[in-house]
C-alpha cells in the first residue's frame, strides 16, 4: 500500500514521486494498492488531466507490474469516447487488466458533473484470493459493497479528507464483518488544489473489524501478509453470510 502525498494534476511528476518512494526499498509483494487518482489528486478538471486508456499512467502500471511480479491497483483520470471516467485499473504482469469505473460519484464535489458513472462492479481472482476493489465514496454504500459472491477483500482507493476521517475508520470496519472479509482503505495525505487536507489513516482490518495496520499523516510504503486460511476458518465457523438477503442492484 502507497500512501502518499499526490502533486496537484501534474501527471508526469506523481508517476516520477512514484519511482522515486518505490526505489527506497525492495517489495515483495502480491498487489500493489495506489490511492483514488493517483496521478492528479481529486480533480474535477478531466479536460486537463485524463489520459487514454493507453497513455503515460497505464503504461507505467504495466510496467511496475511486471518489474515486481504483482498487480497494480489505482484509480485514475481515464477519457474515452468524448466520455470522463474515474476508472480504477487491476493491472497485472502479463500486462491483462480489468477495470472498474466508480459507481458512487461524489456529489459534494459536484463529480456527478464531471465524470460518468460506472454500472458494473469489479471482483476479480488472483493468486487464489477473491477481492473487490472500490472507489472512496462507494465506502459508504453497503449494498453496493455486499459480498453476494464470496469474496475474501474489499478495497477501497480513496481521497478521504480528514474533517470526516472519523467516518472513514468506522465504516471500513463495518463493510469487514458485515461482508467477512478482510478491509483495505487506502488514503492519501497532504493538501489538494482544493484546498481539502487529508490525513491519511490508511488502514487494513480483519474480518473481525479489527485493525492489523493503520498508517497515520506520512507518506509510506507498507507490505502487510493476510492470512486467507484464517479467513476461511472463520468463515466455517460463523456461517453468517449463508443468512444475507437477496437482492438485485437497478
Amino acid at each position: 500500500m502507497v500512501q502518499k502525498d499526490l502533486i496537484w494534476e501534474d501527471v508526469a511528476a506523481n508517476l516520477q514521486h512514484l519511482d522515486d518512494l518505490l526505489s527506497r526499498q525492495p517489495i515483495s509483494t502480491d498487489v500493489l494498492f495506489l490511492p483514488e487518482m493517483f496521478t492528479t489528486g481529486f480533480s474535477m478538471d478531466p479536460q486537463k488531466t485524463a489520459e487514454p486508456m493507453d497513455g503515460s499512467a497505464v503504461q507505467w502500471m504495466k510496467k511496475q507490474a511486471q518489474v515486481l511480479d504483482a498487480a497494480v491497483c489505482g484509480s485514475l483520470i481515464i477519457e474515452e469516447n468524448g466520455q470522463y471516467y474515474n476508472r480504477l485499473i487491476w493491472m497485472r504482469p502479463d500486462g491483462t487488466f480489468d477495470t472498474y469505473d466508480k459507481r458512487h460519484l461524489f456529489t459534494l464535489a459536484n463529480e456527478h458533473q464531471h465524470y460518468q458513472q460506472g454500472d458494473k462492479r469489479l471482483v476479480t481472482t488472483w493468486r487464489g484470493w477473491k477481492i473487490c476493489p472500490l472507489i472512496c465514496y462507494d465506502l459508504r454504500f453497503p449494498v453496493w459493497s455486499r459480498n453476494t459472491v464470496d469474496f475474501d477483500l474489499l478495497v477501497y482507493v480513496a481521497n478521504w479528507p480528514k474533517t470526516r476521517i472519523t467516518h472513514w475508520k468506522n465504516l471500513i470496519r463495518a463493510r469487514a464483518v458485515e461482508n467477512q472479509c478482510y478491509g483495505i482503505a487506502l488514503n492519501r495525505i497532504g493538501i489538494d488544489g482544493s484546498k481539502l487536507e487529508y490525513s491519511g489513516h490508511s488502514t487494513i482490518v480483519d474480518f473481525n473489524g479489527t485493525a492489523l495496520y493503520e498508517a497515520m499523516q506520512v507518506e509510506d510504503v507498507f507490505t502487510l501478509s493476510l492470512d486467507k486460511e484464517k479467513l476461511d476458518h472463520y468463515k466455517e465457523r460463523f456461517q453468517f453470510l449463508q443468512d444475507r438477503d437477496s437482492f438485485e442492484i437497478q
